[in-house]
């Protein structure tokens, strides 16, 4: 029945948070959160259409479902943002500080895709101000009743230095007022989905959330995922993978499948298949990264690296459990070395198991500098941190954006 239709994808819906604050916030976030929902919707249904014989409800009334789901959610944040106001849905944030960490809270709250608007920002004594507007804190008799007034969701420490500026009991009653506190790293990482290297320390890692071995649970699924949709994927796609690796032998001189040594889960070697779309002589002058417009790329290479033909035959390393569908991408022997030496906590990216697909990739345009690796660090951390079930089925979704759009790795 229609009814049943309608329950299940509102249940799918409100269990990733279409219908929350930060969907009629961001229309970024609605749309992926949709898109998630309407996949979750889509499997359950199909689950009850094959238990439950001649049941077929759902079929015809799921296009026009999707559509209207995705119409409506923009009117209803179109209407509500403009009765309401552009930052009504934002929470409110009061910063203690006034110095280079403050001043980048303010950018970010800039932005327009911002989940949050700053209040104010209060001066801890640490010297000279960055932001100018800073209220000295001994302007304040009454921080806790200060933050009442304004009306403050949140409070960051976002100070340069701790050591003798932090007001404890103001705090503490703030705290137990039902304001959160955040610490900077942590608030920055939340908000932008990725880890802030300039500001992290051993001791951060060590005692926040994340970067747990006990995931067991989530940990279990991910294999029993993988195992199942790697050898599915191998079955439905061998006819595509054998066509073109004909195509690549008839192309160009040298074997049909590329096989690499990549670093894997713990740092351990393994070794990475794919269809081969570069010369056989491209690294004759030593390893080197992927360009733009790269000469070494052959001409049937480069349309099979443009829609990802050439990843399919790595769901092999995926069956055996070297990599996985959703994780960093695995680097080489002597690249990550390399990084190693040059980014701090690089070494940390190998906690979980590589991926075809990541965190990274959907979030960061392809590029092969230092600068660029760093940026990409940043987001595998927060993966390795922050890793679950929800945040693997959100990536494996908008990879599809990026394979539609040409964007991400070479």
């Amino acid at each position: 029945s229609h009814a049943g239709y309608i329950s299940v994808m509102t249940v799918a819906m409100i269990s990733v948070g279409v219908y929350g604050n930060d969907a009629l916030r961001s229309l970024r976030y609605a749309g992926a959160r949709l898109l998630v929902a309407i996949s979750l919707g889509v499997i359950a249904l199909s689950f009850v259409d094959f238990v439950v014989a001649g049941n077929n409800f759902w079929r015809s009334t799921l296009a026009y479902s999707m559509l209207l789901s995705v119409l409506f959610l923009m009117l209803d944040r179109v209407v509500l943002g403009g009765l309401l106001g552009s930052s009504a849905f934002r929470r409110r944030v009061l910063v203690l500080g006034d110095g280079a960490r403050a001043e980048r809270l303010r950018e970010l709250g800039d932005k327009p895709e911002a989940g949050f608007a700053i209040v104010g920002f209060l001066g801890m004594n640490e010297g000279k101000p960055v932001v100018e507007e800073a209220i000295p804190r001994a302007a304040i008799h009454n921080l806790s009743r200060f933050v009442e007034n304004l009306g403050v969701s949140e409070v960051v420490l976002a100070l340069e230095e701790r050591r003798n500026s932090l007001p404890l009991k103001d705090l503490l009653r703030i705290k137990t007022a039902g304001v959160h506190v955040n610490e900077f790293s942590s608030f920055m990482e939340r908000e932008t989905g990725r880890v802030d290297l300039d500001t992290l320390n051993p001791s951060w890692l060590i005692f926040s959330d994340g970067f747990s071995s006990g995931r067991m649970v989530s940990s279990a699924l991910k294999r029993v995922f993988d195992v199942m949709a790697s050898a599915l994927l191998l079955v439905l796609t061998a006819p595509v993978i054998l066509l073109f690796a004909l195509i690549v032998k008839l192309d160009s001189k040298g074997p049909a499948f590329f096989r690499q040594t990549r670093v894997g889960l713990y740092g351990q070697d393994f070794n990475l298949i794919k269809l081969r779309s570069m010369r056989t002589d491209a690294e004759a002058n030593g390893a080197q990264f992927a360009q733009k417009d790269d000469p070494r790329v052959t001409r049937v290479g480069k349309f099979i690296r443009k829609v990802r033909i050439d990843e399919l035959p790595q769901a092999w390393s995926v069956l055996k459990g070297e990599m996985s569908f959703v994780g960093p991408r695995p680097e080489r022997p002597e690249f990550v070395s390399d990084l190693e030496e040059q980014l701090p906590y690089y070494a940390e990216r190998h906690m979980v198991k590589p991926g075809i697909t990541g965190w990274a990739q959907i979030n960061y345009p392809y590029g092969a500098s230092i600068e660029d690796s760093r940026h990409k660090l940043e987001y595998d951390l927060y993966y390795a941190k922050n890793y679950t079930p929800f945040l693997d089925l959100l990536i494996m979704l908008q990879t599809i954006r990026v394979v539609l759009w040409h964007e991400g790795a070479r």
